[in-house]
């Protein structure tokens, strides 16, 4: 897990494309996962893909598949963060624990994986969400310094959540 924080190069960019374009979702999310751990670092990294007509979001990678397995599903209807991220296309910075207990109903196996705050990160395309990015890690590791990264980072991911959904 890395603590330092890089800047994202066009390299890294063009790596990534080469490998959404390539004939594996699954290296093209070892890609987008290997990036954000350089540029943000995270203990877990997941991405999900949102299912308005449940009001669920479905997981399509997740680094950690032991506790998050893909294909697993979290029911958001009725809840703030929903609304915050899904509904409006906001980005939620959960900056301790209770920031992560008041969003998500698994605090406590977010606890047990060491991971006290995070960052979701709206995954928007025609004006609708379609997903989130969520990265993982220390309380206070991020601010909304890191949205543009942020941003980035899911805007790498687009085609393959778009894909699913």
């Amino acid at each position: 897990m890395s603590q330092a924080k890089e800047a994202i190069t066009l390299a890294d960019v063009s790596h990534v494309l080469a490998c959404i374009a390539g004939p594996s979702p699954d290296e093209a999310y070892r890609a987008i996962d290997e990036l954000a751990q350089r540029v943000l670092g995270h203990k877990l990294l997941t991405v999900l893909v949102f299912r308005p007509e449940t009001v669920e979001v479905e997981r399509l990678y997740s680094s950690n598949t032991q506790a998050y397995p893909v294909g697993g599903r979290k029911q958001k209807k009725g809840t703030p963060w929903g609304e915050r991220v899904l509904d409006r296309g906001e980005f939620y910075i959960a900056k301790d624990p209770d920031d992560i207990k008041w969003a998500f109903s698994d605090h406590e196996l977010i606890a047990s994986l060491g991971i006290t705050g995070m960052i979701n990160v709206p995954i928007v395309f025609g004006g609708r969400c379609i997903g989130t990015l969520n990265i993982s890690h220390d309380a206070g590791r991020f601010t909304e310094a890191d949205f543009p990264v942020a941003r980035i980072l899911a805007g790498l991911v687009l085609p393959l959540v778009l894909a699913r959904s």
